[in-house]
């Protein structure tokens, strides 16, 4: 509910190609944005057979053109507050969870990586729960260069990495900051890492060698909006 609504109210998005509603839902939506063209009102199982198998759609399915992405000197000017990259962070419940997470502690947008994300629609909307449609986002075909275009412009960036033996609280400054996150499986890739301005670690005590990834950039997003409070 909280997706199809977002996109209904992003005035960057496209007129949707087809919007199917249950009755009470149907009636929610006009209340809320008036007469919309495209909508039709159907019963749940009807929303269901036109889905992917086991998708859950709280009675409402939207059907609309993918966001465009904002270019990175874009997404990246001027310099100041906190921006996330994910270096081949591939699926769509993490990244969809980064997204929201990033939408509630205020970072500035989420960088991609092109070849390695999947596209933000379907179960990464909606774990994202209207997040890609309220917080810009850029695609990068090469993160290295990415991240030295952001460095031009006046950022920091700050690798998360569970080698390292700096400390993460001690690691952020209060300066525009770029947040890298690598996949759960092998972190930051090498010429990815070396991008990076500093590399920091989210310290365990429990044991645990490494968190979710989506998890680790919430506890990230948390100690980087702190600092700069």
């Amino acid at each position: 509910m909280h997706a199809v609504e977002a996109a209904l109210d992003n005035p960057n998005r496209a007129q949707p190609r087809r919007l199917l509603a249950t009755p009470d839902r149907a009636q929610a939506l006009t209340r809320r944005f008036g007469v919309l063209r495209q909508l039709e009102s159907v019963e749940g199982p009807e929303i269901a057979r036109l889905l992917p198998a086991g998708a859950v759609h709280q009675g409402l399915a939207l059907k609309i053109d993918p966001l465009e992405p904002l270019s990175i000197h874009d997404i990246g000017s001027p310099a100041e507050g906190v921006l996330l990259v994910l270096d081949q962070i591939t699926d769509p419940q993490n990244i969809g969870a980064i997204f929201r997470s990033a939408a509630a502690f205020g970072a500035r947008g989420v960088i991609l990586q092109d070849r390695h994300a999947p596209v933000l629609s379907g179960a990464l909307a909606k774990a994202a729960a209207g997040a890609i449609d309220r917080l810009p986002h850029a695609v990068a075909v090469n993160l290295s260069r990415a991240l030295e275009t952001l460095s031009d412009l006046g950022w920091r960036t700050l690798g998360l990495d569970g080698h390292s033996t700096v400390n993460l609280a001690d690691a952020i400054d209060g300066s525009p900051t770029v947040l890298v996150l690598g996949s759960e499986g092998e972190g930051l890739r090498r010429l990815v890492s070396e991008h990076c301005d500093v590399l920091a670690r989210i310290p365990m005590p429990g044991g645990f060698e490494s968190l979710n990834v989506s998890n680790a950039a919430a506890i990230a997003l948390y100690e980087a909006s702190r600092i700069r409070a």
